[in-house]
């Protein structure tokens, strides 16, 4: 087991804790820009706000770029309307399942960044007709009850119209320590993993030029990636985002926290380079890390909309299991994070142009 001071509990703590639906990213793009400006030597802003960092090669100017993308975004509400009574109707951004919100708190962030705390509204079973305990509620028809009684009421606490809402969760180390929970781990533990790696590459020489693109709206169609690419026209790029656990009574299927690095092979959206799977695979082996595949049929990644651009681009995703994706509350394990970190940063520090038109040639892009 690796040791827990490799790692920046804290850098954790506070993206999972930051407040951030698609396009009301901001609270954690400071957060990246704070951590992530002593292993930068330049940051920059697209025009949808997603945050790029750039670790400069040995050379300075002729070495591939590496474009890593983790989104910013996590799966919330706005403030849909206010009844006359005072409750807030909510509109999802992103997808939710209403199985997991009744009972759960929330969190308003106003215009003026004021925090206002509400509960979703809920029935107690006593008396409902079976069908109506069968029925899932549809996120569309849930309610925050802010406690008080009026439209006026909720409209002096500074509450409006498209209000971004999230859930009120701390993080926590469970009673296991190498297990963290916390709200957003889709995609802020990636966003972690991003940061740690300038870290990393910051203490060692590199060719390639590595930018790191903490990207916006990923939940809502997969935005910010398509217009980060164009700022930086990557050579190769690995997209870092969740997957999920298989490893509760729900599933039992084997997709385990803490068994280390996942490589995907492919998703919905994007088949992986397989010249990038298998260097992957080469430096999972030399540096003994332990490694499972994914094969996502449902949904994808930020490199859905990377590998399509430009020309195209040499792309993969790499993966973290979580429980209770989509959730107010999800669990990782340390121990995938710090795989991660080290697969990733190896990669960074190994790939030069002979490298990468080993990756090209893999799937026949060749001059010959």
């Amino acid at each position: 087991m690796s040791d827990f001071n490799e790692i920046d509990l804290d850098l954790l703590k506070r993206l999972s804790e930051a407040d951030g639906i698609g396009g009301m990213e901001r609270e954690v793009s400071r957060i990246v820009t704070s951590y992530g400006k002593d292993y930068s030597d330049d940051i920059q802003y697209d025009n949808l706000g997603s945050v790029i960092l750039k670790s400069s090669g040995k050379n300075k100017t002729n070495g591939p770029k590496i474009m890593l993308s983790s989104h910013m975004d996590e799966v919330g509400f706005m403030v849909r309307s206010i009844t006359a009574e005072g409750y807030v109707n909510l509109l999802p951004v992103g997808g939710w399942w209403g199985h997991v919100m009744p009972a759960q708190e929330m969190t308003i962030t106003t215009n003026d960044a004021e925090k206002i705390i509400g509960v979703v509204g809920s029935r107690a079973p006593h008396g409902l007709a079976s069908e109506v305990k069968e029925k899932v509620i549809q996120p569309m028809d849930l309610y925050l009850d802010l406690g008080v009684t009026s439209e006026q009421a909720v409209e002096q606490l500074g509450v409006s119209i498209g209000d971004m809402i999230t859930p009120n969760v701390p993080f926590r180390e469970m009673n296991d320590s190498n297990y963290l929970m916390g709200k957003a781990w889709d995609d802020r533990c990636c966003v972690g993993v991003g940061l740690e790696v300038l870290k990393n590459l910051s203490e060692s020489d590199h060719e390639a030029d590595i930018y790191f693109a903490a990207t916006t709206q990923e939940e809502v169609g997969i935005r910010g990636a398509r217009t980060a690419v164009h700022t930086i026209k990557p050579d190769v790029a690995i997209a870092l985002d969740v997957t999920t656990a298989t490893d509760t009574p729900f599933d039992n299927k084997g997709m385990k926290l803490g068994d280390g690095v996942v490589l995907s092979v492919l998703d919905s959206l994007t088949i992986g380079n397989s010249g990038l799977v298998q260097m992957m695979e080469e430096i999972v082996k030399d540096l003994l890390l332990d490694v499972r595949y994914d094969f996502m049929t449902v949904g994808g990644t930020d490199a859905c909309n990377i590998h399509k651009m430009m020309e195209g681009v040499v792309s993969m995703t790499l993966s973290l299991p979580t429980r209770y994706m989509h959730s107010p509350r999800l669990i990782i394990h340390k121990e995938d994070y710090i795989q991660t970190i080290k697969l990733v940063t190896e990669f960074c520090r190994r790939l030069n142009w002979e490298k990468l038109n080993q990756l090209k040639s893999s799937v026949g892009i060749t001059k010959d």
